[in-house]
């Protein structure tokens, strides 16, 4: 009976038992091995497995079934037509895959292989990384990868601290720094650990590794201790130790239960809307061959009920009968089989995958700022980026730069500014420079105490002998010579304006943080006794420690609504002035942080101290027992100031946002960020401009209010003139009522206007905003793009996910469908790459189906001509090689190269976008253009060749006659010069890849025509050899190639028209001067600059 998991696992490190920790009755448990096991296929299961996924696709099925038919009846043509293409396309398909998953084993190996070192019986031992168990002290040295999970036990830093890279987890490079508990920290040599006595409790292997939540049982000095560990205390494989010359650490997670492993997993699979038309179109051609078998079928019985049989048809051969009935109808399916595209799907995937790479190779979305090139993180939803119709963007580090720069203050109600480095107060009314802050306030002290003190910031000395490894170790006395790394651009920014000021933060030392201030000369020190981190539902973080003098503090700085709600009822005087403030900053667009502490008493601390210990060692729950804990600390602060910092702009965003509006696409901002500040970012970007009415959605309290206010906001709409345009604003409480209840009244409000704010967002709701759009009626093509963890719930909600590579680490991109550096890159990712990856791949789609219609059209007629036989008219050689040569590589070529409208058009013409939205390319008048023409062609190939050969007519000049044969050739070869002369005609790009595409065609086609027809084969390959030499004689008729150059004119006509027609429609389209209006001046500037300083009016800021 197989034993439910339990939810949590026990680790005895260096797998010792303890009997100080309760492990007398201990019973070893067993874990996976430390083997990676990236592969799909091993040499067993590679044939039958990849077979199966292989035939799960309906084509290949389909095949598969019409070769077994062939094998099984009295078969028209030879089985091996059909079965040696499909043959052909699996062996293809196996053989990439199969040559993938062998680098997959290639690199298993070298991992499993490479050699690590464990502790056994206090003494070093080399190992393979695949033999590690968990349980087992692994040594790591620096620049090494860390082999398995591990819980650091110690490091060569007297701290206990190390610093790792974890760009193959996340993508993030910059240094990341990890601890142990202070208990193990001593244990620096291998010798040590035969006196540790430790066990490890924590939650099961998850894949977010941005999570881990565990104990430490550790016996000192007799006594068991026990803490807490979080993922700061976790190194993880995939990681790689920098600046630290060795860590000891103990297995937890090993193999495939790894968070590396666990993150390799797939991602949700998305379909595009061309594949999605692709298997209609397939479903549909099957329904069509399975009407013209049963049709055939009943004419042939038809057929010899009311007319005399041949003389050569034996008697009793066509009886209406229900084994030959369906023996005639396999028959006909079998001849017309064809007419399903068999080379489509990996034609498509070779074009896709090819394709993909043009993307990277763009080297004008090479950003140089992050010296790197935009990533396609797949290549099946390259056609969908050229369907975009709704535009989901964050604003932080997607609109922004994400790059922070401290520039207003509000302190008791005094504004103060930053001008040239230094903090000045605001100017009063007529004073155009006012003179440096020299005289620093009791409280102007404590507000910058907590700029300086409230983070998590790490200090590298860029000039110390010893810079290298973390923390400086060489101290600055101006603080220049100190690299400040934070995991929020905001708290650098802090951090960075108070060295401007003189308030140098050193970094930590002996568990201890250094700070001087400008007045003083003696550095002050800071024991960090607990870290609140931030979180998206507190929104804000908080620092607890013990200064020189025994005194502890809270330490407090967040969004300000948050922080607001935890003031003091006796400190409330200043939050008028404070709200004020943050009003008029956001109007700047500015982003705000409210600044807040509290002292606490011995008796205080005693009691926070126990429950964040009992929160903390829970296993069940800990964060949402952590996070009530910290709510509860966070009360009775008193307010101390506001900060305000600059997120400027990226370079061509309001460009950007305004061509994408011309395409036709919808551009939603979703932030989180204030109304006001979200509001002023709107405008700046061009999202809004001054001729829009602003709809407001917010301050909404119920359910019923949400509705009210929808409705009247719906009339105001209706009740408009023609021509204004509307945009809404929704705060994300307003929100939460109007998805619960009335989910259509918003949406229908939504897409009346021209563009949507949501402000106060969270992720789950950013999802929830997309899910909304993308679920609609007309279930419209969405993209989502952002840069940073939060963003990743709507990116893999949205149709196609997009990442920035910005400031906020690497989630959003390792998440993303497509990633580059800038948002302006977005316009080439769609306007350009999405359209030629759209207009190539449904060309090439529509061509395929095309292509075979025109190639059983004579089929069909031959039927009617030859008492409906069920024989073919070609012979099994074209029906072979149709698919695999004669017609494939020319549209292959062309869905990779070609261009049909020059690259700069499609950018400075951003409407054209609009011409293929909605995958009109693939509509069902298209698809049926598509057809007529294969009929067309078809048509006039076979009737031109019955009309080339009627009343035995020769095309020799001794008047010798031609059979079936060469009268099937003749049609045949017609066909493949009109479906390729098709293609030509269609190609606007006369690249050299696709006029080496048509030249080797040619000529390989020629030269495969001749070794066939060449040569007398066995009677496994062909029924008959009265093909032999036939085709060589044609060619060398001029008849004949007269015969192919007035059927290709005539059958091409209609094409020559119709591309007139679109040349026509296409040039107005493109130089009509009024299709694309620039930006100009609809955007504003909220503020100027004046020798690097922030300018506002007097009035703007009176309190």
């Amino acid at each position: 009976m197989k034993h439910d998991r339990p939810e949590t696992r026990t680790v005895h490190v260096g797998n010792r038992a303890s009997a100080a920790l309760g492990d007398e009755a201990y019973v070893p448990e067993k874990f996976i091995d430390n083997r990676v096991i990236s592969y799909k296929y091993t040499l067993l299961t590679f044939l039958p497995k990849n077979l199966f996924e292989q035939f799960r696709r309906i084509a290949n099925f389909y095949f598969l079934v019409v070769g077994i038919i062939q094998l099984l009846i009295d078969t028209p043509v030879t089985p091996i037509t059909s079965i040696l293409p499909l043959v052909f396309v699996i062996s293809v398909t196996a053989i990439k895959q199969g040559y993938e998953d062998w680098l997959r084993h290639k690199a298993d190996r070298d991992v499993n292989n490479r050699k690590s070192t464990v502790v056994e019986g206090g003494s070093l031992k080399d190992c393979k990384s695949m033999h590690i168990k968990v349980g087992n002290i692994v040594r790591v040295q620096i620049n090494e990868e860390f082999p398995c999970d591990l819980v650091m036990l110690s490091s060569s830093d007297p701290e206990g601290k190390c610093y790792v890279t974890t760009a193959n987890l996340d993508g993030e490079t910059n240094l990341k720094t990890h601890v142990c508990v202070p208990e193990t920290r001593s244990y620096q040599k291998d010798s040590d650990f035969d006196r540790l006595e430790a066990k490890i409790e924590c939650e099961q292997p998850m894949a977010d590794l941005y999570r881990f939540v565990g104990n430490m049982h550790v016996v000192r000095n007799g006594e068991k201790v026990v803490h807490s560990l979080s993922t700061e205390n976790v190194l993880l494989r995939g990681a790689r130790l920098k600046n630290t010359t060795y860590v000891f650490g103990c297995a937890i997670y090993t193999g495939q239960e790894t968070k590396m492993a666990l993150n390799s997993k797939f991602k949700k699979t998305k379909f595009s809307r061309v594949e999605w038309r692709m298997n209609t179109l397939i479903i549909l051609f099957i329904l069509v061959l399975f009407t013209l078998s049963s049709l055939f079928t009943g004419l042939k019985h038809w057929y010899t009920k009311t007319f005399d049989l041949p003389w050569y048809v034996p008697p009793g051969k066509d009886d209406l009968t229900a084994s030959y009935v369906v023996e005639d109808f396999l028959a006909f399916m079998v001849l017309f089989n064809y007419i399903i595209p068999i080379s489509l799907y990996v034609t498509v995937e070779m074009q896709k995958f090819i394709g993909s790479m043009f993307f990277s190779w763009d080297s004008e979305m090479y950003d140089p700022r992050t010296d790197l090139p935009a990533q396609a993180n797949t290549s099946d939803l390259n056609e969908e980026l050229g369907q975009v119709e709704y535009l989901f963007t964050d604003k932080t580090g997607t609109l922004t730069e994400n790059m922070m720069c401290f520039r207003l203050c509000s302190i008791q109600g005094a504004v103060f500014e930053e001008i040239d480095g230094q903090l000045c107060p605001f100017p009063s009314p007529g004073q155009l420079q006012p003179s440096p802050v020299t005289n620093w306030t009791d409280k102007m002290f404590e507000f910058f105490m907590v700029l300086v003190l409230c983070h998590t910031v790490r200090v590298d000395n860029v000039s110390g002998g010893d810079a290298g490894f973390g923390a400086s170790t060489v101290y600055s006395s101006d603080g220049q010579d100190y690299d400040y790394h934070a995991s929020s651009p905001d708290e650098k920014a802090l951090v960075e304006a108070c060295r401007r000021y003189g308030i140098i933060y050193h970094g930590i030392h002996d568990e201890l943080m250094e700070v001087t201030f400008p007045t003083e000369t003696e550095m002050r020190r800071y024991k960090v006794l607990h870290i609140l981190d931030f979180s998206p539902t507190r929104r804000c973080m908080s620092i607890i420690l013990k200064n020189d003098q025994g005194e502890i503090y809270l330490l407090c700085k967040g969004a300000e609504l948050a922080v607001f709600n935890k003031i003091a009822a006796t400190d409330r005087g200043d939050l008028p002035a404070a709200r004020t403030h943050v009003d008029q900053f956001a109007v700047l667009g500015l982003r705000t942080l409210a600044i807040a502490n509290r002292k606490l008493t011995a008796e205080e601390y005693q009691q926070i101290e126990a429950l964040l210990t009992e929160a903390k060692t829970s296993l069940q729950d800990r964060e949402q027992k952590v996070e009530q804990v910290y709510n509860e600390i966070e009360q009775e602060l008193t307010l101390l100031g506001i900060t305000a910092v600059e997120d400027r702009l990226q370079e061509d965003v309001p460009e950007t946002i305004t061509a994408l509006r011309h395409a036709g696409i919808k551009v939603w901002v979703l932030t989180g960020d204030k109304e006001e500040t979200a509001v002023n970012i709107s405008h700046s970007t061009g999202h809004f401009h001054s001729g829009m009415v602003e709809l407001r959605l917010t301050n909404i309290t119920s359910s019923e209010q949400s509705l009210e206010r929808m409705t009247d906001l719906q009339k105001t709409v209706t009740m408009a003139e023609n021509g204004v345009e509307h945009v809404l604003i929704v705060s994300g409480q307003s929100l939460t009522f109007a998805l619960a209840d009335h989910r259509n009244v918003l949406l229908q409000l939504c897409q009346t206007c021209v563009a949507v704010l949501c402000c106060r967002m969270s992720p789950i709701q950013k999802a929830q905003v997309v899910r909304l759009i993308k679920q609609s009626p007309r279930e419209p093509v969405t993209a989502a793009i952002g840069d940073g963890a939060n963003d990743v719930s709507m990116i893999q909600e949205a149709d196609v996910g997009l990442g920035i590579m910005g400031k906020e680490g690497r989630q959003a991109v390792q998440n993303s469908d497509y990633a580059f550096g800038k948002f302006r890159f977005l316009s080439r990712a769609l306007l350009l790459h999405g359209h030629y990856y759209y207009v190539r791949l449904s060309t090439l789609v529509q061509y395929c189906f095309y292509k075979n219609v025109a190639l059983i059209t004579p089929q069909a007629f031959y039927q009617i001509f030859s008492s409906f036989s069920a024989q073919t008219v070609f012979d099994p050689f074209f029906l072979l090689f149709y698919n695999i040569t004669f017609t494939s590589l020319p549209i292959l070529i062309y869905g990779i190269f070609e261009q049909h409208v020059h690259r700069e058009k499609l950018l400075h013409k951003p409407t054209l976008y609009r011409r293929i939205s909605r995958n009109s390319n693939l509509s069902w008048m298209k698809f049926t253009q598509w057809s007529a023409l294969g009929l067309w062609h078809g048509s006039v190939c076979f009737f031109g060749g019955f009309l080339l050969f009627q009343n035995d007519v020769s095309v020799e000049e001794d008047g010798k006659l031609y059979g079936l044969r060469a009268w099937g050739s003749i049609v045949h070869i017609a066909v493949v010069f009109v479906v390729n002369f098709k293609l030509a005609l269609m190609t606007y790009y006369w690249s050299w890849p696709i006029v080496a595409a048509f030249a080797f065609s040619a000529v390989g086609n020629l030269a495969l025509s001749f070794v066939v027809t060449g040569f007398l084969w066995p009677s496994w390959a062909t029924d008959t050899n009265s093909f032999y030499w036939v085709q060589i004689q044609l060619m060398s008729s001029l008849t004949v190639w007269l015969f192919f150059l007035v059927i290709v004119s005539i059958a091409l006509l209609p094409d020559l028209l119709i591309r007139i027609v679109h040349d026509i429609k296409n040039h107005r389209a493109i130089y009509r001067p009024d299709l694309y209006v620039p930006p100009g001046d609809r955007f504003t500037i909220s503020f100027t600059k004046r020798s690097g300083t922030l300018t506002i009016s007097q009035e703007a800021l009176v309190t």
